[in-house]
């Protein structure tokens, strides 16, 4: 980690005070210079902020160097100004260097080192920032902290929820961490690919980035034969040599869905196994009960959902307000499964559902988040089924303003399931038998009921991407047939703005009662993103005001004015590369891209244990009954925040690499092959290139490009040749050909087709005023350019 020199400044003239082990957990660190009740500099708030990560507030700042009054209001400000350019970022209440790893994180351990100590690296960790850093795993006593509890211990292969600090020993990793739970024991299991060797036995060929080879025996092999995918065990870890393995169970053929699917899974430990505790207990479950609800099975609430769902988790209502307050206003009522009613705080259910996080999606499968008993049966609002539901009845006015709101916890009966596609043809002039006795009281007062929300929606004005969604549509045997954009229809919006008001209630709610929740929070763009895409913007004419007060509609602003033009893809995907990420926490920021003050996840409790919390609160604050949210949840929800939050971004990371290596191996046999596609990324060591038809994207190596040197310009997103000035820009439609398909890495190489383009002036004086960064040129024929993912 890179350190920043002590501050030697005195300005107040008081003696020094040091500030050096902070906490009773913190390693001891080299001592900080300070003058205690006079305002740091900027270096000395970054260097301290490094070296105590769990005392990075700005509560705690301020309390660390005695600041009261006035100076503490110049620290927030000179906070404020650190986090617009760049320097420092959030992490739910606290403040890291950007690339640090925040103060609770969730580790794998994935290795030791010579002296056999537990070393583990972030479970997810974004691809831009390079590798992700290694941390110390520090070992307990049994006795745990102070002698006191029974410490948690943690074994190769495990995944824990750990405190962090800076390391003392700057020759080893950059962190040390206590653990403070163990998530999951994964018992040391590795996925590779089965390789015979001469003589038996075999290789197992790792599939994880970091992953090993491993040696298997000949009496280990099981029924594995060359080329399966396996799971194994280390039968044997030593000082020297590979480690040996064991066969556990093959899973079939890396090409098919299944086998692809199951290589995300393992390697990012997501659990998919249910354990015979959670089974039995979901199986012994009892349809719920009348007490604490109303009864309101002859309100015709209704489910749109896609058409192959199978769970569902939302039905909704809308009427016209009769009260005559109200004039033209309307009572949109939306209903959400209770899931709270089933799955009890630190019952096998719940532990089970806290380590998953959420229900993860693949092409041909879900991993659930809960056993199909609760989600596919008891939770699920099935047609004429009695269910047990969480209500919220929302007031609009005419102007699409909410006025108010009320929560129940009810038995319903779904009066219909709907497909989205069946909802909006009826809507269109084509109801079918379902559909057709339905239009007028149910459906057509839904559409009025969204047409109203629209107007508030279009007044708050939340951030309008246009990303299409790609979706793979698979054959029987479980390869990609092809892949299709599906349309986005007034019944999917509908829905979503009804949840979306759902959730804001609940946050609203909550807030009100004083009861502690999570949130559903996202920041907005830092000044030093907004300064990237300020700088590419005025390459195409357009303008970004200057500004921390950044909001949403600053950026529909220049989307609108890109909309129909070459750049509009091009524009969307910067605008998008300059958002923060949304995640969950229980400090309260605000929903940046959604313009909202308050939001949590209320409307999704089957597959997001975000909304079960939410649920728990409104319960106990609500006083409806069983299933309340305990004293031991409340004090736990900021780690339950950073969990989930690691989860939601390991199922992303998980659901995408599947895609890419189905896409992948779809293409293998096409090799030597030219495709149209479109320039969807630029680095210094080549391009990115997507093409539209397949939903994949390829590397073109920048070695490949020419006889010329390329020049890198981040600002206009740029290759281009110093001396013809032909190159290639973020969006340039493009011709290429496959050169290198690997299926397991879910990784594309390409050559470049298409001649480049002349660059504008802009970006040739650019390269003359000396400010690009030089790229690579091209390489003596027969040199192999870079393989796999870049």
């Amino acid at each position: 980690m890179s350190r920043i020199p002590r501050d030697r400044t005195n300005p107040a003239g008081k003696r020094p005070g040091k500030i050096g082990r902070v906490g009773k957990d913190a390693p001891a660190v080299e001592p900080l210079n300070i003058v205690h009740g006079a305002l740091p500099s900027r270096e000395v708030i970054l260097r301290f902020i490094a070296d105590h990560p769990q005392k990075a507030s700005k509560r705690e700042l301020a309390k660390a160097f005695g600041l009261k009054g006035d100076n503490r209001v110049e620290l927030k400000h000179m906070l404020q100004e650190l986090e617009q350019e760049g320097m420092l970022q959030k992490n739910r209440k606290s403040l890291i260097r950007p690339g640090a790893l925040p103060p609770v994180t969730v580790l794998d351990i994935t290795t030791r080192d010579k002296d056999g100590d537990l070393i583990g690296r972030p479970a997810e960790w974004p691809e831009d920032q390079g590798v992700a850093p290694a941390v110390a795993i520090r070992q307990q006593s049994p006795a745990g902290r102070q002698g006191k509890g029974k410490a948690p211990v943690a074994g190769l292969g495990d995944r824990i929820l750990a405190k962090i600090f800076p390391a003392v020993d700057r020759g080893g990793p950059a962190y040390t961490a206590r653990i403070i739970k163990v998530i999951d024991r994964r018992r040391g299991a590795s996925m590779g690919v089965f390789r015979t060797a001469p003589g038996g036995g075999g290789r197992l060929l790792p599939i994880e980035r970091r992953g090993e080879e491993m040696v298997i025996d000949p009496d280990f092999t099981g029924e594995a034969t060359d080329g399966d995918l396996v799971e194994v065990e280390i039968a044997r870890l030593g000082r020297f040599g590979l480690p040996r393995a064991k066969v556990l169970s093959v899973v079939g053929s890396v090409g098919s869905e299944k086998a692809i699917s199951m290589i995300a899974i393992h390697a990012h430990g997501i659990p998919h196994v249910f354990p015979p505790a959670v089974i039995a207990e979901a199986d012994a479950a009892k349809p719920a009960s009348m007490s604490h609800r109303e009864d309101w099975r002859d309100v015709p609430l209704i489910t749109i959902d896609p058409a192959d769902a199978k769970d569902h988790d939302d039905a909704v209502y809308a009427e016209l307000d009769p009260s005559p307050d109200n004039p033209g206003g309307v009572i949109v009522t939306v209903a959400i499964a209770d899931v709270s009613w089933y799955v009890r705080p630190n019952s096998p259910l719940d532990r089970e559902a806290l380590k998953r996080g959420n229900s993860v999606y693949f092409p041909d499968r879900v991993v659930p988040m809960l056993p199909e008993r609760i989600s596919n049966d008891l939770c699920s609002l099935k047609e004429g089924v009695d269910r047990p539901a969480l209500a919220v009845r929302m007031s609009f006015s005419g102007e699409g303003r909410k006025i108010g709101h009320t929560f129940h916890r009810i038995m319903m009966k779904s009066a219909a399931k709907l497909s989205y596609q069946q909802a909006q043809a009826a809507i269109d002039g084509k109801p079918d038998d379902q559909t057709g006795p339905m239009l007028e009281p149910i459906l057509k007062p839904l559409w009025h009921a969204y047409e109203v929300m629209k107007r508030g929606r279009d007044r708050r004005q939340p951030l309008e991407l246009d990303m299409p969604e790609r979706k793979i549509l698979l054959k029987p045997d479980g390869t990609v047939d092809r892949v299709v954009v599906p349309p986005r229809l007034d019944a999917h919006k509908l829905i979503e703005e009804m949840m979306i008001q759902a959730n804001v209630c609940a946050a609203e709610t909550l807030e009100k009662k004083r009861q502690p929740l999570i949130y559903r929070i996202h920041d907005g763009p830092t000044l030093a993103k907004q300064e990237i895409l300020r700088e590419f913007l005025a390459t195409l004419g357009i303008s970004l005001a200057k500004g921390g007060n950044m909001r949403a509609n600053n950026f529909n602003g220049i989307l609108a004015k890109a909309d129909g033009t070459p750049h509009q893809t091009m524009v969307n995907e910067m605008v998008l590369r300059s958002q923060s990420q949304a995640i969950y926490g229980p400090e309260n920021i605000g929903h940046f891209g959604l313009n909202l003050m308050k939001y949590a996840h209320f409307t999704s409790p089957i597959r997001r244990y975000a909304d079960l919390i939410v649920h728990r609160a409104l319960v106990g604050s609500l006083g409806f009954g069983e299933g309340g949210i305990t004293p031991d949840e409340e004090a736990a929800l900021d780690d339950i925040a950073a969990e989930i939050s690691t989860f939601e971004r390991r199922a992303m990371a998980a659901e995408r690499e599947t895609v890419d290596r189905l896409i992948a191996h779809h293409l293998s046999g096409r090799v030597g092959e030219e495709f149209a596609g479109r320039v969807s990324g630029v680095t210094k060591s080549g391009l990115f290139v997507a093409l539209p038809d397949y939903g994949a994207d390829g590397f073109v190596p920048i070695s490949t490009l020419g006889t010329d040197y390329f020049i890198y310009d981040e600002a206009h997103q740029a290759l281009s040749g110093e001396r013809t000035g032909l190159g290639y820009r973020l969006g340039d439609s493009v011709t290429v050909k496959l050169a290198e398909a690997i299926p397991l890495a879910g990784a594309l190489r390409f050559e470049m087709i298409s001649e480049g383009r002349e660059m504008p002036a802009a970006v040739r004086s650019f390269h003359k005023a000396g400010r690009g960064d030089r790229g690579q040129v091209r390489k003596k024929p027969g040199t192999r350019p870079p393989r796999g993912r870049h």
